[in-house]
């Protein structure tokens, strides 16, 4: 017996041809299911067609199982980077954390509203702070104190726990440390970050006091895929608020806080969802 509320999506990108949707429709209508989400997109510089489609299983001919299997024909056809994904597959996270709380507080929250329908698996952290959290949502929660002589070291410890653990997704949560490109290479547009909009301009230590001294009028923050390059992955959410001359250093900080938790939390949504494709150095969202 089928789960009634079991749903398919297919997320797919290739070179850009008369008839895709018309094709993927018909693979979907002959199998007798029945499309429930479906938004597309033509890059016209590339020529680059992009594509999410989800739809019902409950009466879908192809069992789960074999999905991608019977699909593959058509991929091949179109020459299409793709993937399939069940909806009851949930994905496995563990959160990186350091010291801040509030991006891992708007995770667990939103998490216990039922907003990410997702499995928090672990926290990761470099220093016991935050532990008092993850005890509250009984979440196991892992120290690995990270100095310049330990840190590839405690990083192998790292990656043979989260593998261990099955971890499909990785979310740094104002993670204060820089992962190596074995960890980034292993998880390739699973590791989610967050930053505020001062990067590159105020690099370095203090730069919330660095920018209020330079009287900066928007704080922005950035949710992005991590690479090998620090802060320059593929752009998943952005967002900004206006500062005045009346906001006080204090209010700064706060305005730009809010903000990292806010578009981490939309970033997390969507990559949760299946409804990024990475282009390169950029990103089709479907949302």
């Amino acid at each position: 017996m089928k789960d009634k509320n079991l749903t398919a999506t297919l997320l797919l990108s290739c070179p850009d041809r008369r008839g895709i949707v018309s094709k993927i429709a018909q693979f979907i209508f002959e199998r007798d299911g029945n499309i429930v989400d479906l938004d597309e997109h033509v890059d016209e510089d590339d020529h680059i067609f992009f594509l999410r489609v989800t739809w019902d299983l409950k009466t879908f001919t192809v069992p789960p199982e074999r999905l991608e299997e019977v699909f593959q024909p058509i991929a091949n056809e179109y020459q299409a980077k793709w993937f399939i994904r069940l909806n009851q597959n949930k994905r496995k996270i563990a959160i990186f954390v350091s010291k801040y709380a509030h991006c891992l507080q708007e995770i667990l929250w939103r998490h216990e509203l039922g907003e990410f329908d997702t499995e928090i698996a672990l926290i990761i952290s470099n220093h016991p702070d935050l532990g008092f959290l993850a005890e509250r949502y009984h979440i196991p929660f892992h120290i690995f104190p990270i100095t310049k002589e330990n840190r590839a070291l405690q990083e192998q410890k790292e990656l043979e726990l989260i593998q261990r653990e099955r971890i499909d997704t990785i979310i740094l949560a104002r993670y204060m440390q820089v992962l190596s490109s074995t960890m980034v290479e292993k998880y390739v547009h699973r590791i989610l970050n967050i930053h505020h909009s001062f990067l590159p301009a105020f690099a370095g230590a203090n730069p919330y006091k660095q920018a209020y001294d330079r009287g900066v009028k928007i704080v922005g923050a950035t949710c992005h895929y991590v690479t090998e390059v620090l802060d320059e992955g593929p752009i998943i959410e952005q967002d900004i608020i206006r500062i005045s001359h009346k906001d006080s250093l204090d209010d700064l900080i706060r305005k730009g806080r809010d903000l990292e938790r806010l578009v981490l939390a939309r970033g997390i949504r969507l990559h949760l969802q299946d409804r990024i494709l990475v282009d390169g150095r950029k990103t089709v969202v479907f949302d």
